[in-house]
């Protein structure tokens, strides 16, 4: 590939590097997208679910021609103890008409999305490693992959959490361990009638978990349980500095996710497909608060730390593709004016605030803090089950109302009133 040149090369084939060659190729430019991994997808992990309708700004009936698992109906919000859970299930046909979130197995999606890529022209280069970015005057050029050097007017930078051309172009420091969690995933098959009366599905319906607690052995982070056609997802997601603190692995976490009495018997007889880990952002509102461009270069997806946890959703893919969508407008406005400076690369940032990444963002910019209480992993849950437990346990003594049987409850748990009012009132600032 020496000295070939491009209108745009774009770094990396998950969803935003893909959803940005895509929208870039068919506006007429010379796109070339480079996949590290053997092929689209197959470095790519994530839990599995994506809220998907702003991919039917890109791809008109996403859900019907893309390889999805799932529709999701149904989600489960589980506070688990070492031996009982408290959970809010919410079952909604609504969410289904249209569809808000489906279920994903990112080698097949992945795949499929660099075959729409190749469709609309774009030159699809899997097994190449970026080293670096070529510069010239202080604007970026293209990037060099070992003795080869790739010529672009624009790069767009789609490397994923550890993005080495951010950092390289001074956009992202090395990320303390407070900012980063590691997830932990394992792909289960089951027998797809027998996942349809565990989880009491129909057709295509599926379910979404999210789970903390003791399933995290009370490390920051939490747990979650996708439903798949005839598989499951699960795993758990551990802030690193919270899982270093701890002195127990990733992998010990895990472990003790699937023997977790709430979570045994759903994947019991199951088959292990697939074991992997990946590296988060925490903290994605106040990270996508940093520049994201330089001249010549934009940063989308993972790589710009555009993700949110708020403990009831979480959030990277749809993200990956609305600031994707974001950066190949401005991308295209400065490919067709031929001004390829700051002033137009930051075309990208006013479009992404104008959008629904923009908004979301600004609108949780509190969830990281909220997300901090260690109430949420270890004492609250318990206090939920002593409640509940006080109301279903009928041992013969005199019943009481529901506020004495929760002050009772409060009593003999180490937290107080005071701690849980303002857990509350943080929730209700920060969700």
């Amino acid at each position: 590939m020496e000295d070939e040149a491009f209108d745009v090369v774009v770094v990396g084939a998950g969803i935003a590097g893909c959803v940005a060659a895509y929208r870039l190729a068919e506006a007429g430019h010379s796109v070339v997208l480079i996949e590290r991994g053997s092929a689209a997808g197959a470095k790519n992990l994530s839990g599995g679910v994506f809220y998907c309708r702003v991919m039917e700004q890109v791809f008109p009936g996403f859900v019907r021609r893309a390889p999805v698992e799932r529709v999701i109906t149904r989600n489960c919000i589980s506070m688990t103890n070492a031996t009982s859970a408290v959970t809010v299930d919410y079952r909604d046909e609504r969410l289904a008409e249209p569809v808000n979130a489906v279920t994903v197995l990112r080698a097949r999606l992945d795949s499929w999305l660099a075959e729409q890529c190749e469709e609309a022209g774009v030159m699809v280069m899997p097994g190449v490693r970026v080293d670096e970015l070529l510069l010239e005057g202080g604007q970026v050029v293209g990037v060099r992959a070992g003795d080869d050097e790739l010529r672009a007017r624009v790069v767009i930078a789609a490397d994923g959490v550890n993005s080495f051309l951010a950092r390289q172009a001074g956009i992202r420091p090395t990320e303390p361990l407070e900012n980063l969690a590691v997830g932990v995933k394992s792909v289960i098959r089951l027998p797809r009638e027998v996942i349809e009366e565990r989880f009491s599905l129909t057709g295509d319906e599926g379910v979404a978990y999210a789970m903390v607690g003791d399933c995290t052995q009370g490390i920051a982070g939490g747990a979650f349980l996708y439903t798949n056609t005839a598989s499951l997802s699960l795993g758990v997601v551990l802030r690193l500095d919270d899982l270093v603190a701890s002195g127990r692995s990733s992998s010990e976490v895990h472990d003790h996710l699937l023997a977790h009495p709430s979570v045994a018997p759903l994947i019991e007889g199951g088959e292990l497909l697939e074991y992997g880990c990946h590296l988060t952002i925490e903290g994605g509102p106040q990270m996508a608060r940093r520049d994201l461009t330089r001249p010549g270069l934009m940063v989308v997806g993972d790589a710009a730390g555009l993700t949110l946890n708020t403990g009831l959703t979480i959030r990277g893919m749809d993200l990956a593709a609305g600031s994707a969508i974001a950066a190949a407008t401005a991308a295209d406005r400065a490919l067709r004016s031929g001004d390829l400076s700051q002033r137009a690369m930051d075309v990208y940032r006013t479009e992404l605030d104008g959008s629904f990444v923009g908004a979301d963002l600004a609108t949780y910019a509190r969830a990281p803090h909220f997300l901090e209480s260690a109430l949420l992993y270890r004492d609250a849950g318990p206090l939920a089950a002593d409640v509940l437990h006080g109301v279903f346990d009928h041992d013969l003594t005199p019943r009481r109302h529901l506020v004495g049987t929760a002050r009772s409850a409060v009593k003999s748990s180490p937290v107080s009133a005071a701690q849980l009012a303002r857990l509350g009132l943080s929730a209700l600032r920060s969700l």
